[in-house]
């Protein structure tokens, strides 16, 4: 019962750091996570075009963030932030197929799969944040 409380427990703090930590930092850590995943994948021709797909689309989550956070506008900043968003879905598209095509089961894969998830999650309301706003 002790374990299930501190495995609860470290989940919580786990989630608290995440929250903390700022979108820039994280979808940086993101990439790190993808870059490490795919140095691990069988080196076959499939796996190959898949893991230059999810590379370039990964990192580039993160890159539009940064981007973002140097536009000169808010509309700038929106299409920015908005492909971010569209790079993200597509990493995701790459790692569950991946995962789903048995090219990988690695706990590092699920871990990206939920951190692309929850980095969607925070640009889609970022996005819906700024539409409300510039509608108002």
């Amino acid at each position: 019962m002790s374990e299930q409380i501190e495995n609860l427990e470290s989940k919580v703090q786990n989630y608290n750091l995440k929250c903390k930590m700022g979108i820039k930092e994280r979808t940086y850590k993101y990439a790190l996570l993808v870059i490490r995943l795919i140095e691990k994948l069988p080196k076959d021709m499939t796996s190959v075009v898949i893991m230059k797909q999810l590379l370039r689309s990964a990192t580039s989550v993160g890159a539009n963030v940064v981007e973002g956070n140097s536009a000169s506008s808010r509309r700038d900043f929106m299409n920015f932030i908005n492909h971010a968003l569209k790079s993200a879905n597509e990493s995701r598209f790459w790692l569950n197929l991946l995962k789903d095509s048995g090219k990988t089961a690695s706990p590092e894969a699920a871990a990206a799969i939920q951190e692309t998830t929850e980095i969607c999650n925070i640009l889609a309301a970022s996005m819906l944040t700024l539409k409300e706003k510039r509608n108002s």
